[in-house]
């Protein structure tokens, strides 16, 4: 009976990672064992996954593709929670998080798409209330990030009047994942204008903003991401803008830009970021700013945390729900600083 207890509670903190030998998955594997958290390793390639690093840490890997069922059903066999670091997410995400449900799995991924997180809100929510679980997409720098970021501004507030995010890179060296992932994203990116969801103006809004140092004054052009559906799930607003520096985007539009190079022990890029959002309601502005390094190693505390909350038990909800709807937004910003994240709040 013992041995059958002490298999449980580790089945219980078991997750999967979809993509594990990908440039994200390795960094979420490595956290969710620094977090005592017992992560089993997912790839297309079987070979590849015991080349790296993982064998040699314990990790168990399996190999299976999304695009079939019978081997992701036996690779998530045991995992109380799945995350999806395989992209693009347009053509993942479906496959993995019905994989995940009839494991009975909690499903997260990392999806930078809205019309990948769109439809996993769209196709998921029934089943997984249903099978009691949680279903979080876009639990990454990209979503669940200005998400919880525009929680935790709002506090008390239940509704907006503006919401503007903007984003700043001192560089963007973009995976491979990143730039295929860009290739297949081809559908229309929406914004809230007007209280409705709109597709994004083209040619896209431009403007000037003032970043605290070392970013300084930068070109911003409009290009939302998935933090749209996110946040158009959980609030009202009549206006919901998202910015990114055209510096960002030159580098990740030029196709030499080379891929991102460790910096430190941790395998973390030298890339620096900063997110800024103010919300309005009836003339009064709230203000978050927060920074910090390497959009891609940060997703894997995002997610991870977000992970490790939802097998705590610390959350009650179920269904396909956005973070900052299940979350103490303050605290779960605070879980992830200074390590890994500064942010401030004011007023705007």
């Amino acid at each position: 009976m013992i041995a059958d207890r002490a298999q449980t509670m580790g089945a219980a903190r078991t997750v999967a990672v979809l993509g594990a030998a990908g440039h994200t998955g390795r960094f979420v594997v490595s956290e969710l064992l620094r977090r005592g958290l017992t992560p089993i390793a997912v790839g297309r390639d079987g070979g590849r996954l015991k080349a790296l690093e993982f064998a040699g840490q314990g990790v168990e890997c399996r190999e299976a593709s999304a695009d079939n069922a019978g081997a992701l059903d036996r690779a998530l066999a045991g995992a109380a929670a799945v995350v999806n670091c395989a992209g693009p997410f347009l053509d993942t995400a479906d496959a993995v998080a019905s994989a995940a449900l009839r494991a009975g799995a909690h499903y997260f991924d990392v999806t930078a798409e809205q019309a990948s997180a769109q439809l996993t809100f769209d196709h998921f929510d029934a089943a997984a209330r249903e099978a009691a679980v949680v279903v979080i997409p876009a639990m990454g720098f990209f979503g669940g990030f200005a998400d919880l970021l525009v929680a935790a501004a709002m506090d008390d507030w239940d509704a907006a009047d503006d919401i503007r995010i903007r984003i700043a890179f001192d560089s963007w060296l973009p995976t491979q994942g990143t730039r295929m992932t860009g290739a297949r994203n081809t559908a229309p990116r929406c914004v809230i204008a007007g209280g409705r969801l709109e597709r994004a103006p083209q040619p896209p809004a431009r403007t000037v903003w003032d970043f605290p140092a070392p970013f300084g004054r930068q070109s911003l052009v409009e290009l939302p991401f998935s933090e749209v559906p996110l946040i158009a799930r959980r609030l009202r607003t009549t206006e919901l803008h998202t910015y990114l520096n055209e510096i960002a985007l030159r580098d990740v539009g030029d196709p030499l830009t080379p891929t991102p190079k460790p910096a430190d022990a941790t395998g973390r890029s030298a890339q620096r970021f900063a997110v800024e959002v103010i919300v309005r309601r009836s003339g009064v502005g709230r203000r978050i700013l927060a920074q910090g390094r390497d959009i891609y190693a940060f997703s894997a505390p995002l997610v991870c945390e977000a992970v490790e909350r939802v097998l705590s038990g610390e959350i009650q909800d179920i269904g396909a729900q956005s973070p900052g709807a299940v979350f103490d937004a303050p605290d779960f910003l605070r879980a992830l600083a200074p390590e890994h994240l500064t942010f401030e709040i004011a007023a705007a």
